[in-house]
C-alpha cells in the first residue's frame, strides 16, 4: 500500500469497516502567497463579479498538497485509514496564509 491509497474520511467510522488500531494525529500543510499576476487577473474579475478562477485553482491546490502530506504522515505510522479530517486555515502574514489538514490515523480491516 502507499500512501495514496489511504482512505480518508470525515466521519468517526467507515460503514463495513472495524478499527483495529489508533495511531493518533496526523496533519499536513501548505503555506500559499498571493501572485502578483493573479492578484491583477483577481482585481478585473471583482470591478465585473464572478467567481475568481484563479484563487480558486491555487486553493484547489493547496488543499490536494495538504492532503498528500497528510496521507504521507499517517503512512510512515502504518495506518491505512484517516477518519475525522478536517482543513483549518490561518494568516500567516499579508497576502499568505496557510492551509491545513488534519485527522485521526487508524488501521481498519
Amino acid at each position: 500500500m502507499n500512501a495514496r491509497d489511504i482512505i480518508v474520511v470525515t466521519t468517526e467510522t467507515i460503514q463495513g469497516r472495524e478499527i483495529v488500531q489508533v495511531l493518533g494525529l496526523v496533519r499536513g500543510n501548505t503555506i500559499r502567497a498571493r501572485h502578483l499576476g493573479r492578484d491583477i487577473g483577481a482585481f478585473f474579475k471583482n470591478m465585473v463579479g464572478g467567481e475568481i478562477t484563479e484563487y480558486t485553482k491555487m486553493l484547489a491546490e493547496s488543499r490536494e498538497q495538504a492532503l498528500d502530506r497528510m496521507r504521507e504522515e499517517a503512512h510512515s505510522l502504518g495506518a491505512n485509514a484517516i477518519l475525522t479530517t478536517r482543513f483549518a486555515t490561518n494568516s500567516m502574514m499579508e497576502n499568505a496564509a496557510e492551509l491545513l489538514a488534519y485527522g485521526t490515523a487508524v488501521v481498519v480491516k
